[in-house]
């Protein structure tokens, strides 16, 4: 008879193909499965996540928008895995994979009309900021309530393994499903991967663990090898990688592609290590809760950016001009589409009454007339020029 302790066990390693030094420790994997021009672009996705990020946050504390959220610290582990999927592929994400989208193609105007939610938002404003979404590139939209992506992604998984069985000439798709640690604790979380596991779904988890579930450090959040043992537990093939190098995440995301597609399809879970260097959200103090030096000695030591820039240069394909000009032209882009955007009316007041019938009901109708009634009697109190048509869309 013998009971096994977790404290006597191995811990999962930690899957990397380049350190902190931007130089390769791990020869049997090619950085140059991608070519330079594929790797610059992925770089300069990462630095359009962070300067978007910098201004985004600043325009919150201007009034200028209500919420936003960052991800510094974590750009290596969207924009890596998002470069290992096809178009085809179909994306859950939380709410730090700017990189993601934008490795898939959301542009920088899709963003924007999200956060200040216009007219041109895919969500026609209904949303909270940084809760983006895609039809055309296969990305289902981001909601509030934590976790319940997970067992979502895991149906839809399961709907694309039908497909193919009843349509074999369908082609090959996998389900990738984004969250962190945080999340982890969510009953959803073992739901899904419960039903992921006993369905063989093709689905890959992707586990941001950054430290942090809001202001709760990880220490606090389990005691057992991270998130990466849960999957071991449910029968799932499970790997941690070092979520701040870009090669590293990208190789296993492709490898993590082929393992959920063979045979009858499977699961497998990614544990991506990395660091939260922001703040939860414009809404947290995060200095409140961890020492300043901390955060700084991360951002200093040790960021996906930084790493990748590194390896960049002492390859010879890029250098201080290179940077600074890519930075500015990122910049200008952002600043332009964010004055763009901040201009446009929001939708129409009819739209808060659409889209959840096919024909607005009789009730909803009463509804929209009660408040056109409303406005126009007391037009200083409800000012909506804001919105395309006014009043008037309500008739």
């Amino acid at each position: 008879m013998q009971f096994r302790n977790p404290t006597e066990e191995t811990a999962l390693p930690t899957y990397r193909i380049m350190d902190a030094d931007g130089k390769i420790v791990d020869n049997t994997r090619d950085p140059q499965s991608a070519s330079d021009e594929e790797i610059i672009g992925w770089y300069k996705n990462m630095l359009t996540v962070s300067v978007l990020d910098l201004i985004m946050f600043d325009a919150q504390r201007q009034g200028r928008t209500s919420f936003y959220m960052v991800s510094a610290g974590e750009e290596g582990v969207a924009v890596g895995s998002a470069s290992a999927l096809t178009p085809d592929d179909v994306c859950f994400l939380q709410y730090r994979e700017q990189g993601v989208l934008i490795q898939r193609g959301f542009t920088l105007k899709e963003m924007m009309s999200q956060l200040f939610a216009n007219k041109d938002d895919h969500g026609k404003g209904r949303n909270m900021p940084v809760h983006y979404g895609s039809g055309k590139l296969n990305v289902h939209t981001i909601s509030s309530p934590l976790a319940t992506q997970i067992p979502q992604a895991s149906g839809a998984a399961y709907a694309l393994k039908m497909q193919r069985l009843i349509n074999p000439n369908t082609p090959e798709r996998v389900v990738a499903c984004y969250f962190g640690e945080g999340a982890a604790s969510e009953g959803d979380f073992h739901a899904a991967l419960n039903m992921a596991a006993t369905k063989s779904c093709p689905i890959v988890f992707v586990c941001r663990n950054n430290g942090f579930a809001i202001s709760t450090a990880s220490i606090e959040q389990y005691k057992g090898d991270g998130i990466a043992s849960r999957g071991l537990g449910y029968g799932i093939d499970t790997i941690r990688v070092d979520g701040n190098d870009i090669f590293a995440v990208r190789e296993v995301m492709r490898e993590a592609r082929k393992l959920a597609l063979s045979g009858e399809c499977r699961p497998v879970l990614v544990e991506a290590m990395t660091y939260r260097v922001s703040h939860h959200s414009t809404s947290d103090d995060s200095f409140a809760y961890r020492a300043k030096r901390e955060v700084e000695e991360w951002r200093r030591r040790d960021n996906p950016i930084t790493r990748l820039r590194k390896w960049m240069e002492n390859k010879g394909i890029w250098d201080e001009d290179k940077e600074k000009e890519a930075r500015a032209a990122i910049r200008k882009q952002v600043l332009q589409e964010f004055s763009a955007a901040e201009k446009v009316k929001k939708s129409p007041l009819r739209a808060m009454f659409e889209d959840v019938y096919e024909e607005i009901t009789p009730e909803a109708r009463a509804q929209m007339k009660e408040l056109k009634r409303l406005i126009e009697t007391y037009p200083k109190e409800y000012d909506v020029s804001q919105f395309e048509g006014g009043s008037k869309t309500l008739e």
